[in-house]
C-alpha cells in the first residue's frame, strides 16, 4: 500500500495549514483523516465544507448518524466507523442507535429504519432509485429535500471512506477503543 504523510501544520502543503488549524480548534486535534487529505488542500476544504453543510441540514443528530453510520458500515470504512460511533456518542445520540448501525440489526424505530433503507439503496444503486424507493421515503414522512440532504451526506462520506480506504489512516487515539471491522 502506498504510503501516505499525516499532515500537520508544519508539513502541509501552503493551502492546507490554515485548514488544518481549523480543524485543530475544532476538535482539539488534527483528525488523521484531515492530516491525510491536507496533501491535496482542495479535498480538504471541501470535505470541511460538505461535513459543515450536512451537520446543518435539516435532518437532527439520530438522522444525521443514521445517514453517516448506515454509509460508513456499508462501505466498511475501518476509519469512520469508530470516528463516528464516538462523534455520536459527543452529540448524545442513543447508543441502541449507534449499535444497530454498526451491527446492521433493526434500528429503534421505524423512522430511522425507513431512513437507513434509503440511504443503502442510494449507495448500493448508484442513486439510481425507482419510483417505489423514493415514495416509500416520501410516505415514512421524509421530504424532497431529506432526499437531496442524504447525496449531500454521501458526498461527504465518498471523500472520507475513499480516502481512508486508499490511504489506510489509522484510527485516531480518542476513537480507537470504538473499533470496528465488517462482520462476514
Amino acid at each position: 500500500m502506498t504510503d501516505f504523510t499525516l499532515h500537520d501544520e508544519n508539513t502541509a502543503p501552503e493551502g492546507s495549514k490554515e485548514l488544518l488549524a481549523k480543524s485543530k480548534a475544532a476538535y482539539g486535534m488534527i483528525p488523521g483523516l484531515h492530516a491525510v487529505m491536507a496533501e491535496a488542500p482542495g479535498l480538504l476544504e471541501a470535505y470541511q465544507q460538505v461535513h459543515e453543510l450536512f451537520v446543518n441540514s435539516s435532518f437532527d443528530k439520530d438522522e444525521l448518524t443514521v445517514v453517516w453510520q448506515t454509509i460508513n458500515v456499508e462501505n466498511a470504512c475501518h476509519y469512520c466507523v469508530p470516528a463516528h460511533t464516538g462523534i455520536a456518542k459527543s452529540m448524545g445520540v442513543d447508543d441502541a442507535i449507534t449499535n444497530a448501525l454498526r451491527d446492521k440489526t433493526a434500528l429503534p424505530n421505524a423512522r430511522l429504519e425507513s431512513l437507513r433503507d434509503f440511504t443503502l439503496a442510494l449507495v448500493r444503486e448508484r442513486g439510481n432509485l425507482d419510483d417505489a424507493t423514493v415514495q416509500t421515503f416520501l410516505d415514512a414522512g421524509f421530504t424532497k429535500r431529506n432526499i437531496l440532504e442524504v447525496i449531500l451526506g454521501y458526498s461527504q462520506k465518498i471523500m472520507s471512506n475513499y480516502t481512508n480506504h486508499i490511504a489506510d489512516t489509522p484510527v485516531d487515539k480518542p476513537f480507537q477503543k470504538f473499533a470496528w471491522a465488517p462482520s462476514m
